[in-house]
């Protein structure tokens, strides 16, 4: 058994935080691999139906934290059997899209105010962020479920102080929160970038982009211009779960409800109504996406493409064979490995570029 006499601290962190998730191996396996950007590099401005801007929900931290009991955040990490089936095989997607200030103690004196400052052990700091990001998710859930139901709407800004001026793209940039995910209930955000309408044929592909690990929408704005003006196609990029204006929190599996969930839209509001309006049946919508999976991303890129036969086609973009063997060959720790990218890319049979 691991004990801190004869482990090293971030080690007896990762076996604390296991017993403490139920034996969770995607909880750990978070905590080891998910990074967003704090602060996001973007926002999305609430529009409301009179296209007035709304107030933001920073003043909903606290009341989340004494109501801790009000929402209920599943983490998705036990049960996958949502993971098996696609709704866009028996009915359009029911998908919905809309156009950590912890308190300091008081110091009774100097000893006190100098343990404050000091440096937090490695199981105090997992599970300080495990609290905190399930926080975040009860913020996010709710102001989500309230803004789908209200009609609110976003527009994206990014972070142009930090990130320079995009370039130019003579498309529409279209901000969205597509869901709830059936199991977690959690909303996604994402971009479309779209051509005019002048530029689209039956042809046209989009591009489903999931992105790296320490990035999110922001982050990835300027490439995606770069991406949709000279390849002549649609791109639609998406925050992970516990990224950015995404709701939940980042596990693995609930990167594949994600994407999944990503996919499903893209067909229902993207390639089919392309098709349909061109009075097209001999193209499938699915042959229209290609799948773009940038580090991480290759993971639910290859997940899905293992799953989806008839997608237009797999672009892997620096990525990996399993997430643990990014950090060692060895197969000892093969029950936290996450992403077995090495097992599925073997079920994909659409075109792959790597």
């Amino acid at each position: 058994m691991c004990c801190s006499c004869c482990c090293p601290p971030a080690i007896t962190a990762l076996f604390y935080l296991w017993l403490r998730s139920g034996f969770s191996k995607g909880t750990v396996a978070g905590a080891l691999t998910f990074f967003p950007p704090d602060p996001p590099l973007y926002k999305f401005i609430r529009i409301g139906k009179n296209g007035d801007e709304l107030p933001d929900h920073d003043d909903e931290i606290e009341a989340v934290e004494e109501t801790e009991g009000d929402i209920k955040v599943e983490n998705g990490d036990d049960d996958d059997s949502d993971l098996g089936t696609f709704d866009i095989d028996k009915q359009p997607s029911n998908g919905t899209a809309s156009n950590n200030n912890a308190s300091n103690p008081k110091s009774k004196n100097g000893q006190d105010q100098q343990e404050a400052e000091a440096p937090l052990d490695p199981i105090t700091q997992m599970t300080e962020r495990s609290n905190r990001l399930r926080r975040r998710a009860k913020i996010q859930a709710r102001r989500d479920a309230a803004d789908a139901k209200n009609g609110v709407t976003y527009r994206f800004v990014h972070d142009a102080e930090s990130l320079g001026e995009l370039p130019s793209f003579n498309g529409t940039i279209t901000a969205v929160k597509v869901g709830p995910q059936k199991k977690t209930g959690t909303y996604i955000a994402a971009l479309l970038y779209k051509l005019p309408a002048s530029e689209i044929t039956v042809k046209t592909k989009t591009i489903l982009y999931s992105h790296g690990n320490a990035a999110d929408l922001g982050a990835m704005s300027g490439l995606q211009c770069v991406i949709a003006k000279n390849l002549k196609c649609n791109v639609l990029v998406y925050d992970y779960s516990g990224y950015g204006e995404s709701g939940g929190i980042p596990m693995e599996k609930n990167t594949y409800r994600d994407v999944k969930m990503m996919y499903e839209w893209a067909v229902n509001n993207i390639t089919k109504p392309q098709l349909e309006k061109a009075n097209n049946t001999e193209i499938s919508p699915e042959q229209n996406i290609i799948l773009y999976g940038q580090s991480v991303g290759s993971g639910p890129s290859c997940f899905l493409a293992s799953r989806r036969s008839k997608v237009g086609g797999l672009i892997l973009h620096s990525p990996f064979t399993s997430g643990m063997r990014v950090l060692t060959p060895s197969r000892a720790l093969a029950c936290l490995d996450i992403f077995p990218n090495i097992d599925r890319i073997k079920k994909v049979n659409c075109p792959v570029f790597i």
